[in-house]
C-alpha cells in the first residue's frame, strides 16, 4: 500500500528536491497507538498520520513498509527502507549506528503493568519487547527479564502468568489497561528513559534527515504536532511547550 504525497498547503519554503524518487517509511505495525495495522491491513495510528503529514509538507512521495521490530535497524542500514518511524526512543547506543531527527514525542514515561498492584517488579519476572530501552532497563535491574518479539506478547505473558509484570511505554500501556476492564493495573512508579521518540535514518542520509527535521519543526511551530499527540494519546499526554 502506498501513500502518494500531494503538494503541501503549508509547504516548506526552499526545501530542495531529494535525489531519490520515493522515500520508504519503515514501521512495525504492531505498537498501538504509535503504529498498527487496521482492519484493511493498512498502516494506521499516530505515526502513520504524522508521517503522511511530514511527507506532504516536504513534498515527498512516500511508501509505507512494515518490518519486525527486532530487525528494524539492520533492515534500515541494509537499505530495505529509508526511515524508521516506529515509536523508537532516541538513545546514545542507537545513535552510534543510525542518525535521528529531532524528537516528535517528548521524553515520556515507561511504566509497569501487572495483574495486581503488588506484582513483584523488583525481583520477579518482567516482560519487555526485545531490543527496547525497557528491556535494557529491566536487564540491569534485580528482576528477571523475559523478552518477546512483540508488545502484544509481553502483555499476554502477564495474563498467562509467565511474567509478573510488563514494562513498556506508558503511552502504549494506557489503552491496554483501559480496555482490560480492571484485569490489568499499573504497578509502582513511572520511569523516565530515553530522549523522546524520533525518526531513524542511515548516517549517510544527511539531506533526508534535515528535510524531515524541518518538517517536524514546522509542525511544532504551528501547533499541529501537539494536536496530533493529544488526538492519539489523550489530554494527559506530554506535549511541546
Amino acid at each position: 500500500m502506498k501513500f502518494i504525497a500531494i503538494a503541501a498547503a503549508f509547504a516548506l519554503g526552499g526545501t530542495a528536491a531529494l535525489a531519490q524518487d520515493t522515500v520508504r517509511m519503515g514501521t512495525e505495525g504492531a505498537y498501538p497507538p504509535y503504529n498498527f495495522l487496521n482492519d484493511a491491513g493498512e498502516v494506521d495510528g499516530y505515526e502513520r498520520e504524522l508521517g503522511d503529514e511530514l511527507c506532504a509538507r516536504a513534498e515527498l512521495t512516500c511508501e509505507w513498509v512494515t518490518n519486525d521490530w527486532d530487525s528494524i535497524i539492520p533492515n534500515l542500514t541494509s537499505g530495505n527502507y529509508d526511515t524508521i518511524i516506529a515509536g523508537m526512543s532516541i538513545t546514545d547506543e542507537r545513535d552510534e549506528v543510525i542518525d535521528f531527527t529531532q524528537n516528535y514525542i517528548p521524553p515520556a514515561s515507561s511504566a509497569y503493568v501487572g495483574m495486581s498492584e503488588d506484582a513483584d517488579i523488583e525481583t520477579g519476572v518482567v516482560a519487555a519487547q526485545t531490543a527496547t530501552i525497557q528491556a535494557g532497563y529491566v536487564a540491569e535491574s534485580g528482576a528477571t527479564l523475559l523478552e518477546y518479539a512483540t508488545y502484544d506478547e509481553t502483555v499476554a505473558a502477564v495474563r498467562s502468568g509467565e511474567a509478573d509484570a510488563v514494562f513498556a511505554d506508558r503511552d502504549a500501556l494506557v489503552p491496554t489497561v483501559e480496555e482490560s476492564a480492571g484485569e490489568l493495573v499499573f504497578v509502582g512508579d513511572e520511569v523516565q528513559l530515553g530522549g523522546g521518540v524520533g525518526m531513524g535514518l542511515r548516517e549517510s542520509d544527511t539531506e533526508l534527515r534535515e528535510t524531515f527535521d524541518a518538517a517536524i519543526e514546522s509542525m511544532k511551530a504551528d501547533g499541529t504536532l501537539n494536536e496530533l499527540i493529544v488526538k492519539w494519546f489523550g489530554e494527559e499526554a506530554d506535549i511541546y511547550e
